[in-house]
């Protein structure tokens, strides 16, 4: 995968259009991509950017569990762009939908339009609220998109919708998501569906392979293998 993204990254954004597969099969609900990504992007209370369903099937004793990890699925046509009144959020020419803290006014229309829950809002809380101190390493700032943000300075993302952004500050430095590169399982791949020769383009074409409520016409760009 990191030579796919190496390969991908020296091609024009416009001609990207980044992509993952998540395998069913492998998923053994860890939660290490969930924690690392709220690790990377040190994500508050309330905020959850790829949560792992966890479901259990059968009857006593014939019982198992099955694990579905549900990050954002990054939408061709994306429901939850048009209805924003401030055009805060947008799919880039690569494939991944962002959002404009700065623009965003808080009015959370996108979290209701999007019909894969892939989107939550940043209250502007910590997790060592109501104990004798905050704790410093929730004071720390973090980079999404590239920038540094202040949450202690009521800087945005606070009053924000907030989504996976596929790590972009991660991509424009060659490093894949922290999800992919955590998952203990094996059991997520990451790249340019536009190129043939890459793993995740390899693997969403497989007939095991498919896309959460394709029939929305939302076009997901997130495959999973069952």
């Amino acid at each position: 995968m990191q030579e796919d993204l190496r390969r991908a990254l020296k091609k024009p954004m416009e001609e990207r259009r980044w992509g993952s597969v998540l395998d069913l099969r492998k998923c053994v609900g860890c939660h290490a991509c969930n924690i690392a990504c709220i690790s990377e992007n040190k994500l508050p209370p309330g905020v959850v950017y790829r949560p792992v369903i966890e479901e259990q099937k059968g009857t006593f004793p014939n019982v198992s569990r099955r694990f579905m990890p549900k990050p954002c699925v990054q939408c061709d046509n994306p429901p939850c762009t048009p209805v924003c009144p401030v055009t805060a959020t947008w799919k880039q020419a690569d494939g991944i939908v962002v959002v404009d803290y700065e623009r965003c006014i808080g009015c959370r229309y996108c979290i209701t339009a999007c019909p894969y829950a892939a989107r939550t809002f940043d209250y502007g809380e910590f997790y060592t609220e109501g104990t004798p101190s905050i704790q410093p390493y929730e004071k720390v700032h973090n980079f999404e998109y590239g920038k540094r943000w202040v949450r202690t300075e009521g800087d945005s993302p606070v009053g924000n919708a907030r989504k996976c952004h596929y790590c972009i500050h991660r991509l424009n430095r060659g490093m894949l998501p922290a999800c992919i590169v955590t998952c203990i399982a094996r059991a997520k791949y990451f790249g340019d569906l536009n190129d043939p020769e890459s793993l995740v383009s390899k693997l969403a074409v497989k007939p095991n392979a498919f896309r959460l409520k394709e029939e929305l016409g939302t076009q997901p760009k997130t495959y999973y293998l069952i």
